[in-house]
């Protein structure tokens, strides 16, 4: 199941809970800490996620999925690669 465009799986989400965010598919990337440049990205493009791009991973993907404070070591990268071979 897709649950952002970026690969994050939002029920392990450190914003969902405390900060009430909905996450960017349902609030079309406005988020509970600002706007996703990467959801906004999606949407502007018309894919759901951001293994349909042709750029994919681009480097502002990368960026967050290594980030130190918020990324994962890359494993929303690996989410989207499951993602893409489901549909």
């Amino acid at each position: 199941m897709i649950e952002s465009r970026c690969g994050l799986k939002c029920n392990t989400c450190e914003w969902k809970g405390p900060m009430g965010c909905k996450g960017c598919m349902e609030s079309n990337g406005d988020m509970a800490w600002g706007t996703c440049k990467l959801a906004k990205c999606c949407m502007d493009k018309k894919h759901n996620h951001c293994g349909k791009c042709g750029k994919f991973p681009c480097d502002e993907l990368n960026e967050f999925a290594y980030d130190k404070e918020h990324g994962n070591n890359g494993e929303r990268l690996e989410t989207l690669k499951t993602w893409i071979k489901e549909e």
